[in-house]
């Protein structure tokens, strides 16, 4: 069945479309333009320069949301009469099935993941995308802008909650809210109010949030609709999901969200637990490397904020040693590092934030080394780890001083414990 092009849309489609950005998002928003039958003209900041001159020659403009707002490119489209969409946004108009919109600090990706293969299990047609990496442009290329029966589970950062013009979601669930992201918003009520750009655009009695999102809302004078909250934190285990990702914090917080919102859509609670049973993380996600010499090393490239940092050395029950340091997203270093002290043993710095952190180190008396790279971090570490001790890659910071995605830093932090094990035997 084609897809239904909006009357606004339809003659400005006729003309070449501008994509800004290169990554992911501006690859799917060529897939679905290339599928309407459009031609696209790909625009990036390492590449071909979106000038005043080439503003004129576009009527519409899809952008990644790596762009912001104000950025000079978009103030140029829209000088020159363009329609300026976000990649997300765009993708919305197109799609003829459900959304339901999972957005927060942490575990949004895990949550994503999970009610996707969740809902298949009982027979739904579901599918994750949006922030994980599979754009929701590419999916409705892929799909055909879907059927009323298919589900996109979509992941939503705040950078492209902020952007939202026409985006609306059948449901909304919202894990937490911590300190993250400041070096684009301004401060924590600037990131809240981003991310509640979706409450508004979800139906009341839809919309699912954590403990945390309910702290904030009061905090900044928002109202959580009532019945929207539940209760995330600090609830009492549960038998049944032993076994599971899902059977202590931080992932547990998950979990309570999606069995929220299964209950109210009035489906199996058996088949929510039986999918949990086989539910796996992805990788980089406090993933167990093993243990060498009485060391056990641990993966947790993914926890790019300070809230991520924290809840992983939750689960530890004695002091690590934490692999952290990265490019600043903003935020308290101070402050941090003065809440993880009494989990730490030593502390092996990289990065761009590793002297901040090193002088907060200091200060706190927490015994720590700077490293140049993640190599020597890592034999730093295993030489300061006592056997029947924890090595933990767990930066809080932003990859790109020094890698190419988290990804890539988790594969390399894997290689070169591999490689330590290996120049050992």
């Amino acid at each position: 069945m084609p897809l239904t092009i909006p009357d606004f849309l339809s003659s400005r489609l006729g003309r070449p479309v501008a994509v800004l950005g290169s990554g992911v998002s501006g690859g799917g928003a060529i897939a679905l333009l290339t599928k309407l039958g459009s031609t696209a003209v790909l625009y990036d900041q390492r590449g071909t320069e979106f000038t005043r001159e080439a503003a004129r020659e576009h009527e519409l403009v899809v952008f990644s949301p790596g762009f912001s707002l104000h950025h000079p490119w978009l103030e140029s489209a829209r000088k020159s009469g363009c329609i300026c969409m976000a990649e997300i946004d765009f993708a919305s108009l197109f799609w003829r099935g459900r959304v339901i919109a999972v957005t927060g600090t942490n575990g949004k990706t895990t949550l994503t993941e999970f009610l996707a293969r969740a809902l298949s299990s009982v027979g739904r047609r579901a599918l994750a995308s949006g922030n994980i990496g599979y754009p929701f442009t590419r999916l409705v290329a892929d799909e055909d802008g879907g059927t009323p029966e298919t589900t996109a589970v979509c992941e939503v950062s705040s950078f492209q909650a902020e952007q939202l013009g026409h985006f609306c979601a059948d449901a909304l669930l919202w894990t937490n809210l911590a300190e993250d992201h400041l070096e684009r918003h301004p401060g924590m009520e600037a990131y809240f109010t981003a991310k509640w750009e979706l409450v508004l655009r979800t139906p009341p009695s839809r919309f699912f949030a954590g403990s945390s999102v309910a702290r904030y809302a009061a905090q900044f004078g928002r109202s959580i609709p009532p019945g929207s909250l539940v209760q995330t934190e600090g609830q009492p285990g549960d038998p049944r999901l032993s076994g599971t990702p899902f059977a202590s914090y931080p992932q547990r917080e998950n979990f309570i969200l999606a069995e929220a919102w299964w209950r109210s859509e009035g489906l199996s609670e058996a088949a929510l637990y039986a999918a949990a049973k086989i539910f796996r993380l992805g990788r980089h996600r406090l993933s167990n490397l093993g243990t060498f010499e009485g060391v056990t090393y641990w993966n947790d490239s993914k926890a790019t904020n300070f809230h991520a940092v924290e809840a992983a050395l939750s689960g530890f029950q004695k002091p690590v040693v934490l692999i952290a340091g990265g490019r600043s997203k903003g935020g308290d270093i101070p402050g941090f590092a003065r809440r993880i002290a009494p989990r730490l043993s030593h502390a092996v710095l990289i990065g761009e934030t590793g002297p901040a952190l090193a002088g907060a180190c200091e200060a706190l008396g927490v015994p720590h080394t700077l490293c140049l790279t993640l190599d020597d971090a890592v034999r730093t570490a295993a030489s300061a780890c006592r056997p029947g001790g924890d090595v933990l890659l767990s930066p809080g910071f932003s990859s790109f001083d020094m890698f190419r995605n988290y990804e890539d830093r988790g594969d390399r932090f894997e290689r070169a414990v591999a490689e330590l094990q290996s120049a050992r035997v």
